[in-house]
């Protein structure tokens, strides 16, 4: 429990009705959560509209109401603030209230279209390594220490947030790492948040259903940077044209990494196999789990981090080189007569991409590549025709197949696919709606040697159909499938 005016010192108000000098026992946005004594913050969503439910908030028990607009009727003993940005405000009192918890830690933040989920678990591994207790907030999962917490949202609201970076605070975690959606920075969800350093990956043509034009999405990304403090640091790829465009109004000391381009951080791949790859990073040799160009990248992105956080060469390589590959990203599987499977999260034109260029660089002329790859429904839609040309152009053999079809018929969502495939390419692609019997028919077009990659769920556990998720875990399907069929 929290005195109101305490948690509002911070916080820039136009008015404020009623005493606050009152105590409140939690930081609300949902009306559905609200109880007793909590202070209900109304926010203004892309579907809901928080203003709306400031009388349902007050009959279930709130005491105070942040809010952008003020209700024409307030109620005697309810304490009205009214504010410029009650989503930003939100972030700003979350924090206040659970005692500004990124400020005790060293928090660093990930932003891009394709490697954030790997990088901030690297750098989670990486830290564990190096002997620290450790926070990470990603896609995949959230952990505090060792203590698992399933996560739902690539970057979590401001009020879990906040209670989680506190959770860290107590068990004594000192640094933590997090993915930073476009979507979270456009919605303030970050608001509030001290980081020490950003980083940021790529940027590919990606949620434009949200952003609507690929210049809104790269102005969401830039507001990250805009918005850090002075003695923070950005890092960005100089590989990407747009890595520049992210730091023009950072106040952050700014440093570049790189592959092909000059840069403060350097890496070059020197040999690449399906077990791993050996780089070259700053003048130094280091075998790595990893495969391929775009986890060069993931590794340097991480290895660059770790400098700007103080620590030395010699001992983040050699940390760096006991780490696994993330669950769902370029995992490998084997059946018993020699094919090889990759499941891979892959689900922008980009990083299918870059996966099919992995693959391709190091399989060899007798080896097949299959492709099974679909494409999420309610979505981004310009993405369906390139994600297929891109698999038919860089594959032997391609099935397309339903992805997460949500409320859309998958078969719709695999005619916009079609659209992409050109009429030579079209002799290899087959169109199978069911994902089981598509990831089946890949198996059985495979010979030893051969490799099949499942593209675009990777980690994930369920198909999304008609809003219910249904149990689906490609790697459990592919282990099912090549029982069934080798043993």
């Amino acid at each position: 429990m929290k005195i109101l005016s305490d948690i509002l010192k911070s916080i820039k108000t136009i008015k404020v009705i009623g005493t606050t000098e009152l105590p409140v026992t939690s930081i609300i946005f949902d009306s559905r959560k609200v109880g007793l004594g909590c202070a209900f913050v109304a926010t203004k969503g892309t579907h809901v509209n928080g203003h709306d439910y400031i009388e349902t908030a007050i009959e279930k028990g709130a005491k105070a109401i942040i809010c952008e607009d003020l209700p024409e009727k307030v109620v005697d003993e309810i304490v009205y603030v009214k504010v410029e940005n009650s989503s930003k405000t939100l972030g700003e009192l979350a924090s206040a209230f659970y005692n500004n918890p990124s400020s005790k830690l060293k928090l660093v933040g990930v932003t891009g279209t394709n490697g954030k989920t790997t990088t901030v678990t690297l750098l989670y591994n990486l830290f564990k390594k190096l002997g620290f207790k450790v926070g990470l907030l990603s896609t995949v999962r959230n952990y505090i220490n060792e203590e698992t917490i399933d996560a739902t949202h690539t970057t979590p609201d401001a009020v879990q947030m906040n209670i989680l970076m506190n959770q860290m605070v107590e068990a004594g975690c000192e640094y933590c790492f997090m993915e930073v959606s476009s979507h979270a920075i456009d919605q303030d969800r970050i608001a509030g948040l001290d980081f020490a350093g950003a980083l940021f990956t790529n940027i590919t043509h990606d949620h434009l259903d949200y952003h609507k034009t690929f210049a809104e999405y790269i102005k969401a990304k830039k507001k990250f940077f805009d918005e850090l403090k002075p003695g923070s640091f950005a890092l960005i790829n100089s590989d990407d044209k747009n890595g520049t465009v992210m730091v023009q109004n950072t106040k952050a000391k700014v440093q570049k990494y790189g592959v092909r381009t000059a840069a403060d951080f350097k890496a070059k791949i020197i040999e690449s196999h399906f077990e791993g790859s050996l780089l070259h990073i700053d003048n130094t040799e280091v075998w790595t789990y990893f495969v391929g160009r775009f986890n060069a990248y993931n590794i340097l992105s991480a290895y660059s981090t770790a400098i700007m956080l103080g620590f030395e060469k010699n001992e983040i390589l050699t940390a760096i080189s006991e780490l696994k590959p993330v669950e769902g990203r370029f995992e490998t599987l084997r059946s018993q007569n020699g094919i090889t499977a990759i499941v891979d999260y892959a689900h922008t034109p980009d990083a299918l991409l870059n996966v099919l260029n992995a693959i391709n660089q190091i399989r060899t002329d007798d080896q097949e590549l299959i492709t099974v790859v679909g494409a999420g429904g309610d979505r981004d839609k310009t993405k369906r025709p390139e994600m297929a040309k891109i698999a038919s152009e860089n594959s032997n053999k391609v099935i397309l197949t339903s992805d997460n079809p949500r409320s859309e018929d998958p078969n719709a969502i695999l005619d916009d696919m079609k659209k992409g495939i050109s009429v030579e390419n079209g002799k290899k692609v087959l169109s199978i709606t069911d994902r089981k019997e598509g990831i089946r028919t890949a198996c059985l077009f495979a010979k030893q040697g051969d490799i099949i990659l499942v593209a675009g769920k990777g980690h994930e556990t369920y198909q999304e159909i008609n809003g219910v998720k249904h149990q689906f875990d490609d790697r459990e399907v592919l282990k099912r499938i090549f029982n069934e069929l080798y043993n």
